[in-house]
C-alpha cells in the first residue's frame, strides 16, 4: 500500500482526495501556488510545499517542480486529481522514470485518449460506434471547410485535445466557419497548449451520457454505471445524475460493455470516463475518453457506495480490483449540482471575488458537500471558479431532487455572483423533474431560469430594513455595556423622542433605483412605509444573521448578510443585494458619463477587430477578451464611431478597465 501520497493539484479535488488518503492511513502531501499558500487544501494535507507563482503554468503545471517535491517530501506517489498534469502523458512518463507511483493509467494509455481525432479512429477499429465527422491530421482552413461541407451543417467544431468545452463551437452555416474555426484554435491553444480541431456532425437535442469504468493491473475491468450530465451551458456541465433517467437495462449493459471495451482497447488501468452522446432514437456513439476521475465521480460513489479514490490508491498499489461486475449494483439515485461564481444573467459570466459569506448544509445522511473554499477565500483570475459540488442521494429520482432543492435552499454564498437561485430553479423545474432534458434544456427554458432580475418586493425590503435596525440595536446595545454610563439615553435605539412621532427613513439602491422605507418606532416593534402600503413588523436578529420576523403578522425567517454597506437578503435559494445609502457619505453620481466598453472581469486581449476612427455598427465585434479559458466577445452598443483602441492583442486589462473609446452616432 502507498505510505505518502502527494497531490499534485488544488481545490476540492484536493481536499477529497486528503480525506481518503487519511481515512485510509496515508499521509499527505500538498503542493501550492503562492496564490494558495492559505488555501483549504493545504490546511487539510499533513505538509505543504510551494511550488511557483498563481498562474498554473507557473505552479500546477511545472511537472518538475512537482516531482522534485515528491523526492524531498519521500512521498512514493502521485495523485494528479483531475485538470492540469492529470492526462498528461509526458507527467506519467516522468513519474515512472523518477521511481514515483503516478495514481492513473499508463502514460500509453492517456496518449492513446488524448487526442479525440486519433481516440475516434482507435474506437473504430475496435468496433465502438462514434460520431460521424472529421479527425485528420490536415488542418488548414480549406480541408477543415471541405469536410464540414460533406458532414452537413450543423457541425461541431472541438479541440482534439481537451474537453470541459474549451475551443468548442456550434457552426450552423459555411459563413460562420472561418471565425469559429480561428476562435476555437485561440481557446485550445490557450487550455491545452493544442490547436488542433476536430469537427463532427451536431445532434440535434442529444444527452450526454457517461460511463465510469474502473482497471486494475491484473487484466480485470468493470463498469460502474451511467451519469448523465446532460445539464451544460457553454458546453460544460452544471447538473450531473446517475443513474440516467430513462436508461434500460439492455442499453446500460451495451454501453458500459462498449465503455469497457474501450478502456481495454488501450491497457487502460485505473479510474476513466467513457463519454457518449445519445441521441432521441436511442443510438449512442463515442465521444472521447477522459483518462482520470472526473468532476461527478461523487454520484457515482453515491449510488454504488464505493469511494472511487479509495479504488485508485489500491490499484495503483498493484492490488486487483476489489469487487467484480456481476458483484456491483446500483442503489437509489443521486444528484452532483456544482456551484460557480459565475453570473448566469451575464451569459454564466465567470465572476471574481471575496467569498464574504459561504455556508452549506450540514452534511447528513445522503448530503454531501466537496469544496476546497472557506469563508473569506477570494475567487481569483487564475483558476475554475467553482465554489463547490453539492450531492444528493435518496432512494429514487423524486427524492433525491427534492433532497438537492431542500439543500440548495440552505445554501449561502455572499460577496461575488453566483448560480445558487439558478441551481434551485432547475431543480423546481417541472421539465427537469419529469427527466425532459438534453444539452439544449438550459436554453430552451431560460426565460424559466434566468428570470430578468426585478426590483426587491415589499417584504425583501421590509427584511433588509428589520436587520439594518436590528444590527444598529445590537451594536448600541454593545457599546452601551462597554461604556462609563450604559443606561445614558443617548444610547437608546428605540426612537424615542420628547415629542412628536419617532420616525427615521432607510435608503437603498436597488440595481440603480432608489428604494426608501420609513420607519415609525412602536413599542416592541416598527410600523414601516413601504412602496406598496404600511405594515406593522417586529422581529429578532441572532449573531448569524439569522432573522426571525413578523411581518404585517406573517412570520418568516430569512439570513441577512452584511458587508460594508451592501445587505443581502436570503430567502431560500433566492437573495437580493441591496446597498445602504449613507447620506453624509454618499457622491452624487448624476453626470457620470454614458457606460464604458470595459473589460467585465480581468483577462487577456487576444484579438481586436476594428482601428480607431472606424465607424461600426450596433453588434459589430469590437474586441475578444478571453478570461478564465473562456472568450468573451466586446460588441458595438450602438452604431457609431471608435476614438480608440486602449489595448493590443496579448496584453492584459483590469475588470471594469475601458477597451474601446466609444461615441454612439447621434440620430437623426
Amino acid at each position: 500500500m502507498i505510505g505518502k501520497l502527494l497531490i499534485a493539484n488544488r481545490g476540492e479535488i484536493a481536499c477529497r482526495v486528503a480525506r481518503t488518503a487519511r481515512r485510509m492511513g496515508i499521509a499527505s502531501v500538498a503542493v501550492h501556488s503562492s496564490a494558495d499558500a492559505n488555501a483549504l487544501h493545504v490546511a487539510m494535507c499533513d505538509e505543504a510545499w510551494p511550488i511557483g507563482g498563481p498562474a498554473p503554468k507557473e505552479s500546477y503545471l511545472r511537472a518538475e517542480a512537482i516531482i522534485d517535491v515528491a523526492r524531498r517530501a519521500g512521498a512514493d506517489a502521485i495523485h494528479p486529481g483531475y485538470g492540469f498534469l492529470s492526462e498528461n502523458a509526458g507527467f506519467a512518463e516522468a513519474c515512472a522514470k523518477a521511481g514515483i507511483i503516478f495514481v492513473g493509467p499508463p502514460a500509453s494509455a492517456i496518449r492513446a485518449m488524448g487526442g479525440k481525432s486519433e481516440a475516434k479512429a482507435l474506437m473504430v477499429a475496435s468496433g465502438v460506434p462514434v460520431v460521424p465527422g472529421y479527425h485528420g491530421a490536415a488542418q488548414d482552413d480549406a480541408t477543415l471547410s471541405a469536410e464540414a461541407k460533406k458532414i452537413g451543417f450543423p457541425v461541431l467544431i472541438k479541440a482534439s485535445a481537451g474537453g470541459g468545452g474549451k475551443g468548442m463551437r456550434v457552426v450552423s452555416g459555411a459563413g460562420e466557419l472561418a471565425e469559429a474555426l480561428a476562435g476555437a484554435r485561440r481557446e485550445a491553444q490557450s487550455a491545452f497548449g493544442d490547436p488542433r480541431l476536430l469537427i463532427e456532425r451536431y445532434l440535434e437535442r442529444p444527452r450526454h451520457v457517461e460511463v465510469q469504468v474502473f482497471f486494475d493491473g491484473h487484466g480485470n475491468g468493470v463498469y460502474l454505471f451511467e451519469r448523465d450530465c446532460s445539464l451544460q451551458r457553454r458546453h460544460q456541465k452544471v447538473i450531473e445524475e446517475a443513474p440516467a433517467p430513462g436508461m434500460d437495462v439492455a442499453r446500460r449493459k451495451a454501453m458500459g460493455e462498449a465503455a469497457v471495451k474501450a478502456g481495454a482497447a488501450v491497457g487502460y488501468v485505473g479510474a476513466g470516463t467513457v463519454e457518449f452522446i445519445a441521441d432521441p432514437a436511442g443510438n449512442f456513439y463515442f465521444m472521447e475518453m477522459n483518462t482520470r476521475l472526473q468532476v461527478e465521480h461523487p454520484v457515482t460513489e453515491a449510488i454504488t457506495g464505493h469511494d472511487l479514490v479509495e479504488w485508485q490508491l489500491r490499484v495503483a498499489s498493484g492490488e486487483k480490483l476489489p469487487l467484480a461486475q456481476k458483484d456491483l449494483r446500483i442503489t437509489g439515485h443521486a444528484f452532483e449540482a456544482r456551484l460557480y461564481a459565475e453570473d448566469p444573467a451575464r451569459d454564466f459570466l465567470p465572476a471574481t471575488g471575496t467569498l464574504h459569506r459561504l455556508a452549506f448544509p450540514a452534511e447528513e445522511s445522503g448530503v454531501r458537500v466537496d469544496t476546497g473554499v472557506r469563508q473569506g477565500d477570494a475567487v481569483t483570475i487564475h483558476y475554475d471558479p467553482m465554489i463547490a459540488k453539492l450531492i444528493v442521494h435518496g432512494e429514487d429520482r423524486a427524492a433525491a431532487l427534492r433532497k438537492l432543492a431542500s439543500a440548495l435552499d440552505a445554501v449561502r454564498v455572499s460577496g461575488l455572483a453566483n448560480n445558487v437561485a439558478f441551481l434551485a430553479r432547475v431543480a423546481r423545474h417541472p421539465a427537469f423533474a419529469a427527466g425532459e432534458i438534453d444539452t439544449g434544456f438550459i436554453a430552451r427554458h431560460r426565460t424559466d431560469l434566468v428570470p430578468a432580475a426585478g426590483p426587491a418586493d415589499d417584504t425583501t425590503l421590509a427584511l433588509a430594513a428589520l436587520g439594518v435596525l436590528e444590527t444598529r440595536a445590537a451594536e448600541a446595545r454593545a457599546a452601551a455595556a462597554a461604556s462609563a454610563d450604559p443606561h445614558s439615553p443617548w444610547n437608546r435605539t428605540d426612537g424615542w423622542r420628547l415629542n412628536g412621532d419617532a420616525h427615521d427613513e432607510l435608503v437603498f439602491t436597488d440595481n440603480g433605483t432608489e428604494r426608501t422605507v420609513r420607519v415609525h418606532f412602536r413599542n416592541g416593534g416598527y410600523k414601516f412605509d413601504l412602496p406598496g402600503g404600511s405594515l406593522d413588523v417586529r422581529g429578532t436578529l441572532d449573531a448569524q444573521g439569522r432573522l426571525c420576523a413578523e411581518i404585517g403578522g406573517h412570520r418568516l425567517a430569512a439570513d441577512i448578510v452584511r458587508h460594508a454597506m451592501e445587505w443581502t437578503v436570503f430567502r431560500g435559494a433566492a437573495a437580493h443585494v441591496l446597498h445602504l445609502v449613507d447620506r453624509l457619505v454618499a457622491a452624487d453620481a448624476a453626470g457620470a458619463g454614458d457606460a464604458k466598453l470595459a473589460a467585465p472581469m480581468p483577462g487577456r486581449i487576444v484579438a481586436v477587430h476594428v482601428a480607431a476612427g472606424e465607424s461600426v455598427t450596433r453588434g459589430q465585434k469590437l474586441v475578444v477578451l478571453e478570461a478564465m479559458k473562456m472568450e468573451h466577445t466586446i460588441l458595438a452598443p450602438a452604431d457609431g464611431t471608435v476614438e480608440r483602441v486602449r489595448f493590443k492583442p496579448g496584453e492584459q486589462a483590469a475588470e471594469g478597465e475601458e477597451l474601446v473609446v466609444f461615441v454612439a452616432r447621434e440620430e437623426a
